[in-house]
């Protein structure tokens, strides 16, 4: 289905302040709104990023995640609230994007993602949001990027540190490039904040990347140091050995 190009009154005033913005306007408004963004993941950092992609008027939004909210949860995915503990996180977070943006197509997959739906499941996404908290389904999405030629926007949060890259290869490292094995996994410490830095970030560099405007974050690594409230970058490359992109 062709996503709709024209913007309504409704829309050039809502989004009358970012189109203020050097080089987005009216033309740019139109390529977001034709945009059709996978986030993988309706917790604590795929809240904040599909929130603000709704916000700044995205196309169409698919949201995955197989998975139901728990109260422990509530701290940080604000997508959900307590009246939907259960409910699977893709329809609650579709509830809540639709009710805070009704111009953008929400899709809610409830599908756990395998290496036999991944490619499917994306679809025609022109680019996919790593919100996963594990790295066996980041790898597989890593996969589906590199396969359909796709950004992968990926970001991790740790107690109050975050991490951030966009992948891309051949252009830049793949996912196994820089964690070649997965760690254990664990329940981990998070600040509710941090994943909204975090998810924040990741809707900025999806932005970039649909606009082309600014400068995405390739091969770099931009980690958050929430305790002290600093922003490093640091290189990335390409492993030559790579399993995974080494022919790519």
């Amino acid at each position: 289905m062709t996503l709709a190009a024209s913007l309504a009154s409704r829309e050039l005033d809502r989004y009358r302040r970012q189109m203020m913005f050097e080089g987005w306007g009216e033309e740019t408004q139109r390529r977001v709104k034709r945009s059709h963004v996978f986030i993988a993941g309706a917790g604590g950092l795929g809240s904040p990023a599909s929130l603000y992609l709704a916000a700044a008027g995205l196309g169409r939004l698919t949201l995955c995640d197989f998975d139901s909210p728990e109260m422990s949860n509530l701290n940080r995915q604000l997508l959900h609230d307590p009246s939907r503990l259960g409910v699977n996180k893709a329809v609650s977070g579709l509830i809540t994007l639709r009710t805070l943006n009704p111009d953008v197509d929400v899709v809610a997959l409830t599908q756990r993602l395998t290496e036999a739906n991944v490619d499917d499941l994306v679809g025609d996404a022109q680019l996919i949001l790593d919100c996963m908290d594990n790295f066996p389904t980041r790898y597989e999405l890593d996969g589906a990027a590199r396969r359909k030629g796709i950004p992968l926007v990926h970001a991790a949060v740790w107690g109050m540190d975050g991490r951030l890259t966009v992948v891309q290869p051949p252009a830049t490292p793949c996912l196994r490039c820089l964690v070649p094995e997965p760690p254990p996994r664990e329940v981990f410490p998070i600040v509710g904040a941090t994943a909204g830095v975090m998810g924040s970030l990741q809707a900025l560099e999806a932005l970039k990347l649909l606009t082309g405007l600014g400068t995405p974050l390739r091969n770099e690594m931009l980690l958050w140091e929430g305790g002290s409230c600093r922003f490093r970058r640091v290189r990335l490359r390409r492993d030559p050995m790579c399993p995974a992109c080494a022919q790519a």
